[in-house]
């Protein structure tokens, strides 16, 4: 079986998978609870609390509590970059750091990755500089991908 080369942490993903599925939700002016963004993105309910728990407490996403309660993107923020969320989770070493793992690559003193390690990592700055939580909710929208492995994965809004 194929296994994928991850780029993120476990957190990460999670983070911004269940966070395109909130800006979703709140686009049907819904807001999901942890239990349904946990299903939705198949991760597990502990995990997804304590990510979530933090990006609140980050201002990432807010959340109210009771009878129509759950998570939503702040309105008065109209764009989310998936870098800010990416640097606040793993920090800035996705973007800075070797990909050999040294403390102490660069121009002068390269590791044998150098070169080819930095064209990579040049490619996943612009793509997560470029691309929003809301840019992703309206391509998973448009196009209805998936953002977990669930077939029934309703992410169309009624018109």
């Amino acid at each position: 079986m194929f296994k994928s080369f991850a780029v993120f942490k476990k957190e990460t993903e999670y983070a911004l998978r269940g966070l395109v599925y909130i800006q979703i939700q709140n686009l049907k002016e819904r807001r999901p609870g942890v239990t349904e963004i946990a299903q939705e993105i198949e991760a597990p309910y502990f995990f997804t609390a304590k990510i979530f728990q933090r990006l609140v407490k980050q201002g990432f996403v807010r959340s109210v509590k009771g009878k129509g309660g759950g998570f939503f993107l702040d309105p008065a923020k109209k764009e989310l970059p998936l870098k800010e969320i990416i640097i606040a989770i793993e920090g800035d070493e996705l973007f800075i750091g070797c990909g050999f793992g040294l403390k102490h690559c660069d121009e002068n003193n390269p590791c044998p990755l150098h070169s080819q390690y930095g064209l990579i990592r040049d490619e996943i700055n612009k793509l997560v500089t470029g691309e929003t939580i809301q840019s992703l909710a309206q391509t998973t929208l448009t196009k209805t991908l998936a953002l977990g492995y669930r077939e029934n994965l309703d992410t169309r809004v009624e018109s």
